[in-house]
């Protein structure tokens, strides 16, 4: 008798850890689609719509960890440095270092060369 609650037990164990809850650390809305079609075209068109996309996934995280990807921010920075927006570039590039400590050495480059 014990030994058939124990077999009933693992298995309603091994079942209901075999759920599909997929939660993701981080909402990447359709930055794949917009990033690829941007650095296969590049056109001014594409250049705007990437632009919105990164600005949607840094404004509007839903996942678990509720914060920016890595290198997100460092490359929504730079794209905004490209579009002439300097300041607001930088200030981007700095939010990457303080979300991630460990891009501060790399990051920090980038952010001298682009500094007037």
């Amino acid at each position: 008798m014990k030994k058939n609650i124990l077999i009933a037990a693992c298995c309603s164990f091994l079942f209901a850890s075999c759920g599909t809850s997929t939660t993701t650390l981080y909402s990447w809305h359709n930055y794949e689609d917009a990033s690829y079609q941007y650095q296969k075209k590049g056109t001014d068109e594409l250049f705007a719509k990437a632009m919105e996309e990164y600005k949607k996934v840094i404004e509007k995280q839903k996942a678990s960890r509720k914060t920016v990807p890595p290198g997100l921010n460092a490359e929504y920075g730079y794209m905004l440095f490209k579009s002439g927006k300097v300041e607001e570039g930088i200030t981007y590039l700095k939010k990457e270092i303080a979300l991630y400590p460990e891009s501060e050495t790399y990051i920090s480059r980038i952010v001298k060369q682009l500094e007037p």
